[in-house]
């Protein structure tokens, strides 16, 4: 695993997060950082493992942050926490073909954030849609859903990161680790994609 702590300043014991402030920024970001782990690893069970072992480390190596820190902080970790996932997932895997080798065959069976103003209503104004408003974007936020998690991975963690959890581009290339214009590409693909996924289905991002 990255060591998370490298891209961050040295702590400022005046500045440190209360006991408070870290828990209601881990409550805040707790929704959001599932629904990134379920779009990565496909499995509910596993991405709440995931989120839980992420939040677990913040606050027990790095409680002592400033808490304008934390949320790009619980990004990395969350990140690597997804890497690992994946990465122990591929080990077990070779194992499992290996295994299977020896056992032998049984049975011989061989526009960028456009896209999101588009759907995300202004704050206070839920109450003013009519019900079928209401229908009509609850069924577009499926749309998008489906296909924000058809992404490939790389485009799906830099959209997210960039008009879910609103970092820069230099904050998004930190957390990914690769360049700005990297981050710019992968962002502009995935908007590209999701807009023609909403036009074939007859709506204007």
């Amino acid at each position: 695993m990255r060591n998370v702590s490298f891209f961050l300043p040295s702590p400022n014991p005046t500045l440190m997060a209360t006991r408070q402030e870290l828990s209601e920024f881990l409550a805040a970001a707790e929704r959001r950082a599932f629904k990134q782990a379920v779009y990565a690893v496909r499995d509910q069970e596993v991405a709440l493992d995931v989120v839980q072992d992420a939040m677990l480390k913040l606050a027990s190596r790095y409680a002592e942050r400033p808490p304008a820190e934390l949320p790009l902080l619980f990004q990395r970790i969350l990140q690597n926490a997804i890497t690992d996932h994946f990465r122990r997932q591929k080990v077990r895997n070779l194992w499992t073909t290996s295994l299977s080798a020896l056992q032998g065959d049984d049975d011989g069976e061989g526009s960028e954030r456009d896209i999101l103003e588009a759907i995300e209503p202004q704050a206070g104004t839920a109450g003013a849609e009519s019900s079928a408003d209401q229908v009509e974007r609850a069924q577009v936020l499926a749309i998008l859903d489906e296909a924000i998690g058809r992404l490939p991975q790389r485009q799906r963690e830099a959209f997210l990161l960039r008009y879910w959890e609103d970092l820069n581009v230099a904050e998004t290339a930190a957390v990914m680790g690769c360049s700005e214009g990297s981050v710019k590409t992968h962002c502009s693909r995935a908007a590209h994609t999701l807009a023609e996924v909403l036009r074939a289905r007859g709506i204007a991002p």
